[in-house]
């Protein structure tokens, strides 16, 4: 009976580090670089919740800033408040925790990106 008393115990102990676990813990402070066929940004999240994107494409450069947010399907979701017309906003897809130095694509409405999670705000 102790044996049990004391997993349970240690359980919910353990339960309040579990649910604080933060998604984006490791993008704060670093920079995700993304290149497609469309052009290069480099995105920055802040534990604020706001975010900055330097975009660069055959339209030109821009900075785009805003707000993200983690949705109730594990989305990440941007909201800019300068979007341009053609961008979906709020523009929500899939993500995951990454570390620095990892590489994934991301799939949006709009398309794919390969996609770098490198350190510092470049």
């Amino acid at each position: 009976m102790r044996l049990i008393l004391a997993a349970s115990a240690a359980l919910l102990i353990a339960a309040p580090a579990f649910a604080g676990d933060d998604v984006m813990a490791n993008f704060y402070g670093n920079t995700v670089i993304t290149k497609s066929g469309m052009g290069e940004s480099h995105t920055h999240y802040k534990a604020d919740h706001t975010v900055t994107a330097d975009a660069t494409s055959m339209m030109g450069s821009m900075t785009l800033t805003g707000t993200w947010s983690i949705n109730d399907k594990g989305e990440l979701c941007r909201n800019y408040s300068n979007a341009p017309a053609m961008m979906p906003n709020p523009l929500c897809y899939p993500w995951a925790s990454h570390k620095v130095g990892d590489s994934w694509t991301i799939t949006t409405p709009r398309g794919s990106a390969d996609a770098k999670l490198v350190a510092g705000v470049q």
